[in-house]
């Protein structure tokens, strides 16, 4: 059996098909009252602030705007889901660890995220997007510990990962790796991407596309 980071070529050619299909905002939730019925596989994407999670779901899904993208760290201020051709949804979550906002809004943001990573059941896979540049961060492992208490898969995806050289991107991989080695919720592959120069795209695609059509 291959290994997550050796997909078929069918695989790859399906979740290109499945990315280059129809991909709409669906609605922006401020609370757990208001989320769309379970009715469908969700992958979500989250990260810290600024780490480039708009552009990454914009670059997956070839689209230039198709989640909101802003120079201004925090911006992102709800789960912003996103429908892939009926098939699964995709998940913007607020970043966290910065926002210019109150201190009452960053809590309510912060427990919405929280809430929905614990206890959405149809959630498959979340998408820990972290900046190749600067690595996993304290509020990166808050959040990792939180999933692994509640048993939510995840599966680190850097970004930028054109900003580094490529001996510098292996050495964070493999350190990577052994922050990983003791967490029984992460996935023991990770994925290197860039949103300019498309790294790794096909790969994510296909990481994501299997959750919902194998």
């Amino acid at each position: 059996m291959l290994s997550p980071e050796e997909h078929a070529p069918e695989l790859l050619e399906a979740a290109r098909k499945l990315f280059a299909g129809p991909c709409d905002f669906m609605l922006g939730v401020v609370s757990m009252e208001t989320l769309p019925p379970p009715d469908r596989v969700e992958v979500a994407f989250a990260g810290r602030s600024n780490v480039g999670k708009s552009s990454l779901v914009n670059a997956i899904t070839g689209r230039k705007a198709l989640a909101r993208t802003s120079n201004t760290p925090g911006r992102t201020r709800e789960l912003n889901f996103f429908d892939l051709g009926g098939t699964l949804r995709l998940v913007d979550l607020p970043g966290y660890g910065y926002a210019r906002a109150s201190k009452t809004d960053v809590a309510a943001w912060t427990g919405l995220i929280n809430d929905y990573l614990r206890g959405r059941v149809n959630l498959r896979r979340v998408c820990m997007l972290i900046d190749a540049r600067h690595g996993l961060k304290d509020t990166d492992q808050a959040i990792m510990d939180m999933l692994d208490v509640a048993a939510v898969p995840y599966q680190i995806v850097f970004t930028k990962a054109d900003k580094i050289k490529p001996a510098e991107m292996v050495m964070l991989e493999k350190k990577t790796a052994a922050s990983l080695a003791n967490r029984p919720a992460a996935f023991p592959f990770q994925r290197a991407t860039s949103s300019v120069k498309s790294t790794g795209l096909p790969e994510l695609r296909a990481d994501i596309a299997a959750l919902a059509i194998s």
